[in-house]
C-alpha cells in the first residue's frame, strides 16, 4: 500500500436513489439507503472520504457507449411513453422513468471520479456500491443497468495510457456487458465467475469464451452449477482468479461485488453465504495489495434480498476498503433494525454474519490438493483453466 496509511473514498449522494424502475422492479433503491445507513452507524463512514459525484457528460458516457444510445436513452429520460424497446429500455427489465438518463449517468460519473482520483494517486481504494451495471452494451440496456459504469472507468484509464486493467467480477450473473465491450482489447482481462448461463441469465460466460482473435485469454469465465454453496464458490474464485491476475499484471484493479449469490436472494440459485461473501471481499482486496499496488475500485452490483443480504454485504465491502474490517459476529445496531421494521414490517438480519462461530473460518480446499472430476464445481473450474491458462504461461492442471 502507498502511504502510511489507507486513503478510501466512498461514492454516496442521496439522489442515486432516483435509480428506481418502479415499486415492484426486484432492484429496489431501498438497498442503496439501507446500506449507507447500515455503515454509517457501524462506523465504517467515519473512516473514509464519501464524496457526491454529479452526472457524466455525454462525451463520458462515449467512452463506453454509442451516442445514439445516450440520445435514445435522453429521449426516453424525458418522455418513458416514447422509450425505445430496440434499444434495451422499456422493457420488463429495464423499464423507462423519468430523469432515467440523470440518475444512471450519475452512477457512472461515481465510478469514474474513483478513477481519475486513483490514477491521479489522490486515493488508494474507492468504493461504488451504487456501480457494478456490468449488463449494459455499448449500443443498448440489459439486465437492469443503463449505463455501463465499470466500462466508462475502464476506457477512461487505457486513453490515459494505461498497460493493463483487470476487472473481476463476482456477481452471481455473469458479467457480460463488460466482457462484450472490451471483447477485443487486451489491455483488459475480465474475469467473471458465475452461475452457469444454463440456469441462469443471461445465458452466456461459458469457459470456451475466452476474448477476440487479438486479445485470446483475456476473458475468463467461470461458469458454475446451481447449488453452489461456500467452500465451492470460494474453491472457484482461488483456483482461477489469483493465478491470472499474477501473471496478467495489472496496474488497476476493478471488481464487481455483486451480492445475489447468497442463498436467500429471489433471483438466482446459488447458496452462499454472508461469510463467504465477506471472505471473497477479502481475496480481492489482498489480491489488490499483491497485484496492482493496492490500486483498487470495488463496485456494487445485483442483490435482490434488499433488507437481509445487500446492506450487509457492501458495508463489509467498504469496511475492508477502509482496513477496517467488521467481524462477523458483529451485532447489526438495534437502531437499523427498528427503522426495518417500521419500513418493511420485519426487524432484519441481528448479525454482520450468518454462520455459527463454530463454522469459522470457512475451510476451502486448496486446488494444489487435486481436483476430483466427478465433481461438477471442479469440472467447471477444470474448464476455465484449460481454456485460459496456457494463454498466461501456466500450467491448468497444477498450481
Amino acid at each position: 500500500m502507498r502511504g502510511m496509511a489507507p486513503r478510501t473514498r466512498v461514492i454516496w449522494d442521496d439522489a442515486f436513489t432516483a435509480y428506481n424502475f418502479g415499486p415492484d422492479h426486484p432492484m429496489g433503491p431501498a438497498r442503496l439507503e439501507l446500506t449507507t445507513a447500515l455503515a454509517r452507524q457501524l462506523g465504517v463512514l467515519d473512516s473514509v472520504e464519501v464524496s457526491s459525484p454529479g452526472v457524466a457528460t455525454d462525451d463520458e458516457l462515449a467512452l463506453a457507449h454509442d451516442r445514439d444510445y445516450v440520445a435514445a436513452v435522453k429521449v426516453a429520460s424525458a418522455n418513458p411513453a416514447l422509450a425505445d424497446p430496440r434499444r434495451g429500455i422499456g422493457t420488463e427489465d429495464d423499464p423507462a422513468f423519468e430523469g432515467m438518463h440523470e440518475a444512471s449517468a450519475r452512477v457512472v460519473r461515481g465510478t469514474l471520479e474513483l478513477c481519475q482520483a486513483l490514477y491521479a494517486g489522490e486515493i488508494d481504494h474507492g468504493v461504488n456500491y451504487c456501480g457494478g451495471l456490468h449488463h449494459a452494451m455499448a449500443t443498448h440496456a440489459a439486465g437492469f443497468c443503463i449505463y455501463n459504469d465499470a466500462a466508462v472507468g475502464i476506457q477512461w484509464l487505457l486513453d490515459q495510457g494505461v498497460e493493463r486493467v483487470a476487472y473481476v467480477d463476482i456477481d452471481v450473473h455473469h458479467g457480460d456487458g463488460v466482457e462484450r465491450i472490451f471483447w477485443h482489447d487486451p489491455r483488459v482481462l475480465t474475469v467473471s465467475i458465475h452461475e452457469t448461463g444454463r440456469a441462469l441469465f443471461p445465458g452466456t460466460g461459458w469457459p470456451a469464451d475466452i476474448g477476440g482473435s487479438a486479445a485470446r485469454g483475456t476473458a475468463v469465465n467461470v461458469a458454475l452449477p446451481p447449488a453452489t454453496n461456500d467452500a465451492s464458490w470460494l474453491r472457484a474464485i482461488d483456483a482461477v482468479v489469483p493465478a491470472v491476475l499474477h501473471a496478467f499484471k495489472p496496474q488497476f484493479l476493478v471488481t464487481q461485488h455483486g451480492c445475489d449469490t447468497h442463498f436467500d436472494d429471489p433471483l438466482a440459485h446459488f447458496s452462499v453465504s454472508m461469510d463467504a461473501q465477506r471472505r471473497a471481499h477479502e481475496t480481492l482486496h489482498y489480491l489488490s495489495h499483491e497485484v496492482s499496488e493496492g490500486r483498487w475500485i470495488a463496485l456494487g452490483g445485483g442483490g435482490y434480498e434488499l433488507v437481509d443480504v445487500v446492506p450487509r454485504s457492501w458495508t463489509h465491502l467498504a469496511a475492508i476498503a477502509a482496513h477496517r474490517p467488521i467481524t462477523p459476529d458483529t451485532l447489526v445496531p438495534q437502531a437499523w433494525r427498528d427503522d426495518v421494521q417500521r419500513r418493511f414490517g420485519r426487524p432484519g438480519p441481528k448479525r454482520m454474519g450468518d454462520l455459527p462461530p463454530e463454522a469459522l473460518p470457512i475451510w476451502v480446499r486448496p486446488w494444489a490438493m487435486g481436483h476430483n472430476p466427478d465433481n461438477p464445481t471442479d469440472r467447471a473450474i477444470m474448464a476455465t483453466r484449460e481454456a485460459v491458462f496456457s494463454h498466461h504461461g501456466l500450467d491448468p492442471w497444477f498450481d
